[in-house]
């Protein structure tokens, strides 16, 4: 799978870096991340998740913009026996996930410290069996709409390199942008959200640990949404309620 040449060009929005690190986190981001980045390696070859892990991987989890890595480090500490990738392009964020893998030695997370979209190119289909999207940038003002995640073109993306049955999770504390999703996930038949009550989406289940940002939403008197989509059988359609 050739990677467009789009992608390739893409001019990432936001801050790749932020305050100096210290010194121990530029000692991990020198000395660790290079053992556990991963590299793309040739364009046109087609990357299985599995293959980035030991053999006694069972299925692959993926995080686009872990941000601190709160988050991911929760669920890899819990499940050893996934892998967990993790998309980030802030450095400051890369570094501090850094010093929650060494200080609690999880040998299940690999990082891809550079623009997601050029690792969803390479992934191969069905691979990803459980994908967070937390708190994204909701790129409120009109113009920039077309920098958000929850694209169309995005979405398509996500739906190809995601398992039969597997999990999409997604939070957002910005209502026009939780409708924004909502509207482009029900047209994206592959997936089938799986709310049947309020509480389905106005509460984390009990394996989604708080994140910073959420806690941030929550003190600014913000409600966060948290929506849950099944990746349907290939061959299958699925709507979704509003």
């Amino acid at each position: 799978m050739a990677v467009d040449p789009d992608i390739r060009r893409r001019v990432v929005f936001g801050r790749r870096r932020g305050h100096k690190l210290r010194p121990l986190r530029r000692a991990l981001m020198r000395d660790l991340l290079p053992q556990i980045e991963i590299d793309l390696g040739p364009e046109g070859a087609p990357i299985a998740p599995r293959s980035l892990f030991s053999g006694g991987t069972k299925e692959v989890w993926l995080e686009i913009g872990f941000g601190a890595g709160e988050h991911l480090a929760w669920q890899a500490a819990r499940r050893p026996d996934v892998g967990f990738i993790g998309c980030e392009i802030f450095h400051n964020g890369v570094s501090t996930l850094l010093n929650q893998i060494a200080t609690e030695n999880l040998s299940n997370v690999r990082i891809f410290a550079d623009d997601a979209h050029l690792l969803l190119a390479r992934l191969g289909a069905g691979g990803i069996t459980r994908l967070f999207l937390l708190f994204p940038d909701p790129w409120p003002k009109k113009r920039h709409q077309k920098r958000r995640m929850m694209a169309p073109e995005n979405i398509t993306r996500l739906a190809d390199i995601m398992a039969d049955g597997g999990e999409f999770r997604f939070a957002t504390d910005h209502p026009e942008y939780a409708r924004w999703t909502l509207l482009q996930m029900m047209a994206e038949r592959r997936f089938r959200w799986l709310a049947e009550s309020p509480g389905d989406w106005r509460e984390r289940p009990g394996d989604w640990p708080e994140t910073r940002y959420e806690s941030k939403a929550r003190k600014a008197g913000r409600a966060p949404m948290f929506l849950r989509y099944e990746r349907l059988p290939r061959g299958g359609a699925a709507g979704g309620i509003l």
